[in-house]
């Protein structure tokens, strides 16, 4: 068991290193980074499609999937240069697949990146990659009670979208108690009610985004 633990420490140890060479390599680019974190069908990749589509900025994509590049398609069909990376199997991405995927897009030529992780609300949540923020992504159909039940992501998490609330008249859901919850845990998260589909709150969103861009440009 001793043994078991020591490996783990090690790798924990290797992901913290190559987070911070992600996080360095990125700041001397000016780039504004976000890992974005969501269950299976809360809507991360129609959430960037319409974001990509409304930014006014030049954004990459590193997709992550246990399978497939359905996803990776789909953010080049919005426009956007996206690097997929498969994990065959592994429920989070780490930090070195982080990046050899940022090796293969021009980081020099982008104002911000997005991360989308595996879906998953559990295992990424720990896990640097050398992003500037998590940001956690529900949606109103998986119910109220997310932030409840799965407190570390957004203990961590910098801005909760709350999404699909086109559905609030179909779903018994209370964006009152998820956002109460939000801020029991983490008084400083940005709790954003918003709309994939018909695009109703994503003015906050993309100002957010914006903003930080503007703040890592100046750093960089």
């Amino acid at each position: 068991m001793a043994q078991g633990k020591a490996a783990g420490a090690k790798v924990v140890s290797k992901n913290v290193e190559i987070a911070a060479a992600n996080r360095a390599l990125f700041r001397r680019h000016g780039l504004f980074v976000l890992n974005l974190i969501g269950s299976p069908g809360a809507g991360k990749t129609t959430l960037l499609e319409g974001t990509l589509k409304r930014l006014g900025l030049k954004a990459g994509v590193i997709e992550g999937d246990v399978k497939t590049s359905i996803d990776a398609e789909r953010i080049r069909a919005a426009g956007a240069p996206a690097v997929q990376i498969e994990t065959q199997g592994a429920c989070h991405l780490d930090a070195a697949m982080v990046s050899r995927a940022a090796s293969e897009l021009d980081l020099g030529a982008l104002d911000v990146l997005f991360i989308e992780n595996v879906g998953n609300l559990v295992c990424p949540a720990g896990s640097d990659l050398g992003e500037d923020v998590k940001v956690a992504l529900i949606s109103v159909p998986e119910g109220d009670e997310k932030p409840a039940k799965y407190p570390a992501l957004f203990v961590r998490a910098a801005v909760v979208l709350i999404n699909k609330t086109d559905l609030l008249p179909y779903v018994e859901y209370s964006v009152e108690r998820a956002s109460a919850d939000c801020r029991k845990m983490n008084n400083d998260a940005v709790v954003l009610p918003l709309s994939s589909k018909t695009y109703e709150g994503f003015e906050p969103w993309l100002e957010y985004i914006r903003a930080g861009v503007r703040r890592a440009q100046a750093k960089g």
